[in-house]
């Protein structure tokens, strides 16, 4: 801990308790020194006590040299006492000095490392400022990234857009000199219908003239049926069917000469042609009339699945 010694200013406790020692020996040596001063003092007393005393001279003579001896002896101690104090006294100034002069060095380097801290958070807010303005310049790059890559992607979408728009706008115009020549041929081809067309009417005005120079009048003529002889058109009657009640299930002949009605027969035992056929495989089912009898010229097979009904009373010869 500092203490105070005036204006010499503050020391430390190891420093100031070394000079306290030596100075209490300085005291103590300066104390021996004066002790010694009286002790000569009081031999030279004794020794004028011892020359006035002729009865005590030898006791005095001899106590006045030992007192002198231990004199010197003391004044010897008390000097080397003083110059050991004035050489530990130089020790503590020289001491005193290194201190104050640590001291002041430690006050310039607490000063200098007070700076230094102040320039190290100087330092250290410029970081963080320029720690602040490089994140936000981060975010702002990425986000003029993010806006540049949108750019793009929009530049191309435009660029795409614009390619097919270019490509339509080409259909377009091939299209359009496509409709052009078809209009142009169709134009053409209409204007050759036309005339066709008139000269078809001239035509059929023609044949109409000349199919109604063919058809004889009509007066009178009704129901009847435009006939030719090879060379004149006149109007006929048509034959008129013989009438037809009574006639269902007949058919229509003639005898050359008048048309007439007469009766199909369906059930006629005879033929000219000598020989009956008949398959010799039945495949669909039959049933003989009820009241009938048949007859087959075998081996007849029924196929699979197929029957032959035989009504009671009924017979089905196979010969």
């Amino acid at each position: 801990m500092a203490i105070y010694r005036g204006s010499g200013g503050s020391g430390d406790a190891t420093n100031d308790a070394s000079i306290s020692a030596v100075t209490a020996l300085t005291i103590r040596a300066e104390d021996a020194a004066e002790a010694s001063s009286s002790s000569a003092s009081a031999a030279a007393s004794s020794a004028s006590a011892a020359a006035g005393s002729e009865a005590g001279v030898a006791a005095d003579a001899a106590a006045a040299a030992s007192s002198a001896s231990a004199a010197s002896t003391s004044a010897t101690n008390a000097a080397t006492s003083a110059t050991t104090s004035s050489t530990q006294a130089t020790n503590a100034a020289n001491s005193a000095t290194a201190a104050a002069t640590s001291a002041t060095n430690a006050a310039t380097s607490a000063t200098e490392a007070a700076s230094s801290a102040t320039d190290a958070q100087t330092a250290q807010t410029a970081a963080e400022t320029a720690e602040t303005n490089a994140a936000t310049s981060a975010s702002n790059a990425s986000t003029s990234a993010s806006n540049a890559a949108t750019s793009a992607s929009t530049a191309t979408t435009q660029a795409t857009n614009a390619s097919n728009s270019a490509t339509a706008a080409a259909t377009s115009a091939t299209n359009a000199g496509t409709s052009e020549t078809n209009a142009a041929s169709s134009a053409s081809a209409a204007s050759t219908s036309a005339t066709n067309a008139a000269n078809s009417a001239t035509a059929a005005a023609a044949s109409a003239v000349t199919a109604a120079s063919y058809i004889p009048d009509n007066t009178g003529h009704a129901g009847e049926f435009l006939t030719t002889d090879g060379s004149v058109n006149s109007w006929a009657a048509v034959d008129a069917l013989p009438d037809q009640t009574g006639n269902s299930g007949k058919y229509l002949t003639t005898d050359g000469t008048d048309p007439s009605w007469a009766v199909l027969n369906t059930d006629g035992n005879t033929t000219t042609k000598a020989l009956y056929e008949m398959a010799n495989a039945i495949s669909v089912d039959y049933t003989i009339t009820s009241g009938n009898n048949a007859m087959s010229a075998g081996p007849i097979t029924i196929n699979s699945g197929i029957s032959v009904t035989i009504p009671s009373g009924s017979r089905w010869a196979i010969v």
